[in-house]
């Protein structure tokens, strides 16, 4: 493999960027101040906006957690993978070989690596269990946090009671708040950052998903513990703190960067793996996690680059998960790995020049409910347990005025642009799990 610096003789290492990508999980699109959230928790994710670049059209690429995460870490639709059609991964992936992100796969990280960047993921994987899959088999070299999806804040347990914390390959022990001991750790790795060599650290929160426990409720983690079924109780009061939990954390992070010099030529990207759960605020969006309405699916994006994003602006490019891969990769000089050739477009035009989008059609499709849904331009196709919609988002952003008998020839050529691509996607295996948390009441 070529190194970036044989491909592009002229770009010093030190030029090249350094790229911090932190997800939050489960994240309503309105429940930050920059998004017109009604509720103060996020004074430093607002600033980071002010700062930087505000995306108003930004998709995940699932409407549930892994399968976003194949997506960012690939460039590529998840369903090209067999565990991308997990809705999403479960603790029945544990022991699986054919569960998870191929080690062999290129990805984000392993591309970095290969060409001279230091990598890091503090947080979550949800991308498959050891001994086959994990982290530091795909292009991470650190890592911290939980292998599987939502834990307890406080004893580290999934719901089958499972204890899953791990410093690289080996479990630990560690007292303290889940969201903080991942902002720690992500600080102390930044505090040994070097300006000679670039970094891409991806700080992947479990906040705001369930169990909703704040930083006071360590009590009550304990009271029920082995009551492993967390999906009841909690409140909006206590997700809004867990969201100022990581507020506190992201601007630690921040403020760390400045601290180091090491800023203005870092590229930080702050999203949501998916839409919103019960507790989160999408208005004025309908539907939720699970859902392919855009409360599903349309996710906060913020992103802040002093060395070539001008501060304060905000966009209605459509941007999606995967893209993250190709634009980081070009950012850092790097070339995609051939034969794995990425779905998601660069942004990085998008960045530098808001305001000039760049035309695309994107799709999703989920088992659950037999969801399919298109975007090209203003206008989504929309299909729920085989009813048909047709919503101009333009115009119709709660998707409430159903334009499939008005627009019949639109409605055609989004059924068969979706079909098209159907085509060449990989079937949904029969057996791939589907895992209903959340009530879908907003739901066609």
């Amino acid at each position: 493999m070529h190194t970036s610096k044989e491909k592009h003789p002229a770009l010093a290492q030190s030029a090249r960027p350094s790229l911090v990508f932190i997800m939050a999980d489960d994240l309503g699109f309105a429940d930050l101040g920059c998004y017109g959230g009604r509720a103060p928790v996020s004074p430093n994710l607002d600033a980071l906006a002010a700062q930087g670049l505000r995306f108003t059209d930004a998709y995940a690429n699932s409407p549930v957690c892994s399968p976003s995460r194949f997506a960012l870490m690939t460039g590529r639709y998840q369903y090209r993978l067999r565990s991308g059609a997990e809705e999403p991964m479960t603790g029945r992936a544990r022991g699986q070989s054919h569960l998870g992100l191929p080690p062999e796969h290129p990805t984000l990280p392993s591309l970095l690596r290969d060409n001279g960047y230091r990598t890091a993921l503090i947080g979550k994987w949800h991308l498959g269990f050891p001994p086959h899959f994990g982290p530091l088999k795909s292009g991470y070299q650190t890592f911290y946090g939980p292998y599987g999806g939502g834990v307890d804040y406080f004893n580290h347990c999934d719901r089958r009671g499972t204890h899953d914390l791990f410093d690289g390959e080996q479990e630990v022990a560690h007292n303290g708040y889940l969201t903080d001991l991942i902002s720690n750790r992500a600080v102390r790795w930044l505090e040994e950052a070097t300006a000679d060599q670039p970094f891409m650290l991806s700080v992947h929160y479990t906040a705001p998903h369930w169990p909703w426990e704040t930083r006071d409720d360590e009590a009550e983690s304990e009271r029920i513990r082995g009551a492993i079924q967390h999906t009841d109780g909690g409140s909006v009061e206590i997700y809004q703190a867990m969201i100022r939990h990581m507020d506190e954390g992201i601007g630690r992070i921040m403020q760390t960067l400045a601290d180091r010099g090491l800023a203005d030529n870092t590229l930080v990207v702050f999203t949501s793996d998916n839409g919103g759960e019960r507790f989160s605020d999408t208005w004025p969006l309908s539907g939720k996690k699970m859902d392919l309405l855009e409360g599903g699916i349309r996710v906060p994006l913020i992103v802040r680059w002093p060395a070539c994003i001008p501060a304060g602006s905000a966009t209605g490019q459509v941007a999606m998960t995967m893209d993250w891969c190709p634009t980081m990769l070009e950012a850092a000089g790097v070339p995609s790995a051939g034969g794995y050739e990425p779905d998601g477009i660069s942004l990085l035009p998008c960045l530098k020049q808001p305001g000039h989008d760049i035309p695309r059609t994107v799709h999703w499709r989920m088992k659950h409910r037999a969801q399919r849904a298109t975007r090209r331009e203003n206008w989504k196709y929309l299909s729920v347990d085989g009813n048909e919609y047709l919503f101009d988002l333009s115009r119709d952003e709660r998707e409430r005025a159903n334009m499939r008998d008005r627009e019949p020839g639109i409605l055609d050529g989004l059924r068969k642009c979706f079909d098209d691509w159907a085509r060449g996607m990989p079937d949904i295996p029969p057996e791939a799990s589907v895992e209903l948390v959340y009530s879908q009441k907003d739901m066609p």
